[in-house]
C-alpha cells in the first residue's frame, strides 16, 4: 500500500512540470555551446591581455625610433661638416660620432624633471619640444621653452670647448651700425651676415624695425646664465640680443608685460631671422623678447615636421629626399 502511494506521490510531481510552459526571460536566448565554452578556455587567459601589452609597447618603440631618426637627420642636415656618422652600441645606446672621433650620446633615457633638463640636457632633450615657425600672437605657457635645452658635449664640440677656442673661430659681422664678434663655425658668422643684409633693407622702409631692433645690445660674451653655472649661447658667440626693453625678460617683467613686448615686436625682423636660422626667445614660456640664437637643427626641424596623422611610408616622410645630400643622410642613419 505505501509503494502505491509513492508511485502516486512521484507521478503527481511530474505532472506539474508542463513542457509547454516556457520561461519568457531565456526565450530565444542564445547560450554558448558546451563545446564553444570549452574551446574559450583553450589558451591562458592572460594571453590577449600580453598580445596588446605587446602591441602596444611595439607601437611605442616604433614612435620612438621615428622621433630618434628624425632628430638624427635634422642634426645631420644642421651640423653636416661636424657629425660624420651614427652608431649603435650592443646596449642599444644611439651616438652620433663627430669629425673630431668624439662620441655623444643621443639619448641618455633618464627622466627628468624641467630644471634637470636645463642642467643636464641630452640631444634627445634639446630636440623633444618643437620650435613654432610663424607668427604667435600669445606667450608660450607651461615651461614650453624650445631651444633652452642645451647639449653642452655638443656645442663645444661645434663651436669650441673653451674661450681660447671659442674665439680663435670669432668673425666681426657689421649689423645695424656695429660691429659684432660672432662664431664663424657651421655658418652661423655668414647666417648673420645674411640677416644683416636683409635688416638693413627692411629697415630703410620700417621705422618700427628700426625702433625696435636697433643698436644690437651684445653678441659674444663668454659668461653663464645668470642664477646657473651653464654657459650662455652668447659664450659660444651663437647669440644675439637686440634693443633692449625692460619688458624682454621673464626675470625682469611680469608675464602681463611680456605679453604687451611680445605684441609690439616687428614679426618682419622675427621672419628674417628665423629663415636664416636663428630661433627667438619670444617663443619661449620663460620669455626673452631681445634674444635670437642660431641653431638650425631645430629650424629644420620645425621645417620638415608632420604630425602623426599625416606621416605616410617611411620615417623620413616630408623631408626632401630629392636632394642627394639628404638622400645619403638617410641611408647612413637605416644603417644604424
Amino acid at each position: 500500500m505505501k509503494k502505491i502511494v509513492y508511485m502516486i506521490f512521484i507521478l503527481f510531481i511530474f505532472s506539474g512540470c508542463d513542457n509547454t510552459v516556457k520561461d519568457k526571460s531565456i526565450e530565444g536566448a542564445n547560450f554558448p555551446s558546451s563545446t564553444s565554452i570549452e574551446n574559450s578556455y583553450d589558451h591562458d587567459e592572460k594571453t590577449p591581455l600580453n598580445q596588446e601589452k605587446t602591441k602596444i609597447e611595439d607601437i611605442e618603440l616604433d614612435e620612438y625610433d621615428i622621433n630618434m631618426k628624425r632628430d638624427l637627420l635634422c642634426l645631420k642636415m644642421a651640423y653636416p661638416e661636424y657629425v660624420s656618422y651614427f652608431e649603435r652600441d650592443a646596449k642599444g645606446e644611439v651616438y652620433l660620432v663627430m669629425t673630431s672621433g668624439n662620441k655623444i650620446l643621443y639619448d641618455d633615457r633618464l627622466s627628468k624633471t624641467y630644471n634637470q633638463k636645463l642642467a643636464n640636457a641630452d640631444l634627445q632633450d634639446t630636440m623633444e619640444m618643437l620650435y613654432p615657425l610663424g607668427n604667435i600672437s600669445e606667450l608660450m605657457e607651461d615651461n614650453y621653452d624650445p631651444g633652452r635645452f642645451r647639449c653642452y658635449a655638443f656645442l663645444k664640440e661645434v663651436y669650441g670647448g673653451s674661450r681660447q677656442q671659442i674665439e680663435n673661430y670669432l668673425e666681426g659681422v657689421s649689423i645695424g651700425g656695429k660691429v659684432c664678434s660672432f662664431n664663424n663655425r657651421n655658418n652661423a658668422s655668414a647666417a648673420l651676415k645674411q640677416v644683416a643684409a636683409q635688416m638693413k633693407i627692411l629697415g630703410q622702409s620700417n621705422n618700427i624695425v628700426r625702433q625696435n631692433i636697433f643698436p644690437v645690445n651684445g653678441t659674444y660674451n663668454y659668461r653663464v646664465i645668470a642664477g646657473t653655472n651653464q654657459l650662455s649661447p652668447h659664450a659660444f658667440a651663437i647669440a644675439i640680443d637686440f634693443k633692449s626693453d625692460k619688458r624682454d625678460y621673464w626675470k625682469w617683467a611680469s608675464r602681463e608685460l611680456g605679453q604687451q613686448r611680445l605684441g609690439e615686436y616687428p614679426r618682419e625682423a622675427v621672419e628674417i631671422l628665423e629663415e636664416n636660422n636663428f630661433i627667438w626667445g619670444g617663443k619661449w614660456a620663460h620669455f626673452d623678447i631681445l634674444h635670437f640664437e642660431y641653431r638650425p637643427e631645430l629650424i629644420i626641424k620645425a621645417r620638415y615636421y608632420v604630425e602623426d596623422f599625416e606621416m605616410e611610408g617611411s620615417w623620413y616622410y616630408g623631408f626632401p629626399t630629392e636632394d642627394e645630400r639628404v638622400k645619403s643622410y638617410i641611408e647612413t642613419i637605416d644603417r644604424i
